[in-house]
């Protein structure tokens, strides 16, 4: 959707080249922010440009990290993603000169401020804390995929329904728990993300690099590839309230193909522009052949697809279901056009977008299994969802002295606010934190 004037961006003097692309892809994202970013081609990190030409294939956390950025500026990411200052310090060596212009970004990320306070404390406290619950986030992630499989099986060898139901639901967690793995460097269980005909590649730039880095902004894919069939935006001149209005009964048949238009999108671009296809985006049919052979053939090929079918349409559907309705969407948080917070914090931007599940977390596994302790997985996304309850302290003494607030409710709060906020086309005219 054309915007006339990019002045309406609020975390960005620029209007984001990507939007006005016919097809919004990882690709177009990436393709407009090369053009926006004025990173001279290179990689560019607060004011500096750096060449990391020969460091890619050494990264410790994968080269595709620093392959997908090249002509970007990566500081929030950078931050975010490196939590101790030996990242920092070792840049140095590859840094080719001063940028020529001022970042593009209006979010600030000062030593002094909210985030690198924050982010000092969790450093120490990461000395001492207990890594056990990683190794729990790891068996449960084990036990859904192998359920996936052994469901799946089920449902074709004997045609159950309760069985389909039951590979499409633990289908959809595989996919969420595996989002807790994409965030760091390379590791098996990312794969497991492509099950869901998603392909954790394209997420890592939509969903790690945009949404993670600019929620709710006019740079977060996680808004505009939903457009035009829902729009969280409070602007009329996207979508007038009649047609939010639609959104409530276009919502359901968009969370059922959900997961097929991501595999569709990646198939049409491919074949009209770039190939942005890979190898693993083929994993998802791995699925339905475990249900033809494992049942030695006795499920026919065409039940094994039908049923392969049905279970992504129920995963779809409750990935949609949770994911949507899990942190980002109600007329309380902000949104693009909505009044800033005179700090300019990054992190306290993280925190005025989000408002947490409060009902999940007693309970590791519905944590990990729907998108749970949500502003702290904001922060620091490379941590392990276990380890995050340890951190809650030190996020309160912290919002409490930069004068932020961590805000819960529960999901049928949520899923209300959320359709709420499909509704609202004025932006707020007070601040995050504002009192009235």
């Amino acid at each position: 959707m054309v915007i006339e004037t990019w002045k309406e961006c609020g975390i960005s003097t620029k209007f984001p080249t990507y939007r006005n692309s016919a097809l919004v892809t990882a690709h177009s994202w990436q393709k407009g922010k090369w053009q926006d970013d004025e990173a001279e081609g290179l990689w560019r990190i607060h004011d500096g440009i750096y060449d990391f030409t020969e460091f890619i294939d050494k990264h410790p956390g994968g080269s595709f990290w620093l392959r997908e950025t090249k002509g970007m500026d990566i500081t929030e990411a950078f931050e975010a993603h490196h939590l101790t200052k030996t990242p920092e310090k070792m840049i140095h060596k590859y840094k080719v000169r001063d940028a020529v212009q001022p970042r593009i970004y209006t979010l600030t990320l000062h030593e002094d401020g909210f985030y690198k306070t924050l982010k000092g404390r969790v450093c120490e406290k990461l000395k001492t804390i207990d890594n056990r619950p990683k190794r729990k986030s790891d068996l449960i992630h084990l036990g859904l995929l192998l359920s996936t499989y052994a469901f799946a099986l089920l449902s074709a060898k004997y045609d159950s329904l309760l069985a389909l139901i039951l590979a499409g639901l633990t289908l959809c967690w595989t996919v969420i728990v595996s989002h807790n793995y994409f965030h760091r460097r390379d590791n098996w269980q990312m794969y497991t993300f492509n099950l869901g005909m998603m392909n954790f590649c394209s997420w890592r730039i939509s969903h790690a690099l945009s949404h993670h880095i600019y929620p709710n902004s006019f740079l977060d894919l996680e808004l505009s590839m939903f457009e035009p069939f829902l729009c969280w935006i409070p602007n009329p001149h996207i979508k007038s309230k009649a047609l939010r209005y639609l959104s409530w009964i276009t919502e359901p048949i968009v969370y059922a193909i959900a997961f097929f238009l991501q595999m569709g999108t990646r198939i049409f671009y491919s074949l009209r522009h770039t190939n942005i296809m890979y190898w693993h985006d083929f994993l998802p049919l791995s699925l339905p052949f475990v249900m033809y052979f494992g049942s030695a053939g006795s499920a026919g090929l065409l039940l094994c697809i039908r049923q392969w079918i049905s279970m992504t349409a129920i995963a779809s559907t409750t990935f949609c279901v949770i994911g949507l309705n899990a942190a980002h969407h109600d007329p309380k948080i902000y949104h693009e056009g909505d009044k800033n917070r005179d700090d300019r914090d990054w992190g306290l931007f993280q925190v005025d977008t989000i408002i947490d599940r409060g009902d999940l977390k007693r309970s590791h596994f519905l944590v990990l299994t729907h998108f749970g302790d949500h502003v702290l997985h904001h922060l620091f996304p490379t941590l392990d969802h276990g380890l995050l309850p340890a951190l809650y302290p030190i996020l309160y003494e912290t919002l409490d002295q930069f004068k932020g607030q961590l805000r819960e409710c529960n999901h049928i709060e949520h899923i209300i606010g959320q359709h709420k906020q499909l509704l609202r086309i004025k932006p707020n005219n007070r601040a995050p934190g504002e009192s009235k």
